[in-house]
């Protein structure tokens, strides 16, 4: 497998606490934390979208 691109989270500010991103060949995403990187989550887009959605979502019910 061709080695991937890893970018780093817009919302980590901590060198200790990055989250990474990285598009797969395959289209698929890998998600990886700076503390455990040889731990990488596979999904999909439409997967981490939702997500994101949902942890959104939750976030602004909490906050009514």
């Amino acid at each position: 497998m061709p080695e991937l691109r890893w970018q780093k989270s817009s919302y980590s500010q901590e060198a200790s606490a990055c989250v990474y991103l990285a598009t797969a060949p395959d289209t698929t995403l890998r998600l990886r934390e700076s503390d455990e990187p040889d731990v990488v989550l596979h999904t999909s887009p439409a997967a981490l979208a939702a997500l994101i959605a949902t942890v959104k979502q939750d976030a602004y019910r909490s906050r009514s």
